[in-house]
């Protein structure tokens, strides 16, 4: 098998990406923003019940050019999964997505010049369903609007980023393919020490920082299938040019519903969750549409029959020694997709 290239190598998707694909027999080269920390990577490939032997880390910021060429030199396979994602919301609306869509344009150009065959890039349900709409009912059809009033810098700069790549795609890409995965709010184990993405809200309620719930309804995919729908659409041909929702099986849920089922799966674990909503009117109803076609059900059944795979058999870990055994508030990892071409 050829090199497969990760960007975002040290993150929470990122990092079971990587272990997956090494896993499954691929030579995994993947980015990160300093090689200080190859070892957490390699540590947390380790924990992902992979062999990071055949893992080469190289150093390559969204930011900058350097390192992107020779990042996708020899890749034909590359998942751009990393995103600048602030500590805080910049006072610049702008500022977080021009760094997005430049980032994302650095990352495509050097995988069109490496003659790549697809590109798997990570974006959001932010980018599909933020703008509300009569009846809160979302397909993969949908796209926020950018310029909607009150929009977060960060939902902004995916919208962005995911519109700006398909533009590059047919005008500048290439025999280069797309396939983007729209995932929803991402739960489920990390493999890292570090509390990234969606870990701060689940931490926040697990420590007892967050009150009480925000008023908001979201639907769910478990970090483990987010990373091998990644591969399924690397791998299935006719997912080409299309987008991909990842959300768990049933409803959407409330923040304050997760944060009950946090109380009842974790105990005493979580006897500091938030058992109240914040004041104001009821969330907004959210429906997102489940359409499978022929290439979502192909990938949707692949996930499936992710519960036999290496990665249902990890240890237990304590929550106080390494990577946090984070719930999964769905209760269930199968995965759902939609799709539709762009």
């Amino acid at each position: 098998m050829s090199m497969v290239l990760v960007t975002g190598g040290s993150g929470y998707v990122g990092t079971r990406l990587i272990a997956a694909l090494l896993r499954d027999g691929h030579q995994v080269r993947a980015t990160v923003r300093s090689l200080a920390s190859e070892s957490d990577v390699r540590t947390a490939v380790r924990l992902g019940n992979a062999d990071d032997g055949g893992l080469e880390l190289v150093a390559a910021d969204l930011t900058a050019d350097e390192g992107w060429s020779a990042a996708a030199a020899g890749c034909e396979e590359i998942y751009l999964v990393a995103t600048p994602i602030p500590a805080a919301q910049p006072g610049d609306p702008d500022e977080l997505s021009v760094q997005a869509r430049e980032g994302t344009l650095r990352a495509l150009r050097a995988a069109r010049d490496a003659g790549a065959r697809r590109v798997v890039l990570t974006s959001s349900f932010v980018a599909v369903g933020y703008t509300p709409k009569p009846g809160g009912e979302y397909t993969e059809a949908d796209w926020t609007d950018p310029d909607m009033p009150g929009l977060a810098p960060y939902s902004r700069s995916k919208v962005i980023a995911e519109r700006a790549a398909w533009d590059f795609i047919e005008k500048e890409g290439g025999r280069t393919e797309l396939v983007v995965v729209n995932r929803t709010f991402i739960t489920g184990p990390t493999l890292t020490t570090h509390v990234r993405s969606t870990l701060p809200l689940i931490k926040a309620m697990l420590d007892g920082t967050m009150r009480v719930a925000p008023r908001q309804r979201v639907g769910v995919a478990d970090v483990r299938d987010v990373a091998d729908l990644h591969i399924r659409a690397m791998a299935t041909p006719e997912a080409a040019g299309k987008r991909y929702l990842a959300l768990a099986d049933g409803p959407t849920i409330s923040f304050l519903e997760m944060a009950l089922i946090l109380r009842e799966r974790l105990g005493a674990l979580a006897e500091r969750v938030p058992t109240e909503e914040a004041p104001g009117e009821e969330p907004a109803r959210l429906i997102i549409h489940k359409r499978p076609r022929q290439a979502g059900a192909r990938l949707a059944t692949a996930a499936r029959r992710n519960h036999d795979r290496g990665d249902r058999r990890e240890p237990a870990r304590s929550r106080t020694s390494g990577p946090s055994p984070i719930a999964d508030p769905a209760g269930t990892r199968h995965l759902c997709v939609t799709s539709s071409a762009t």
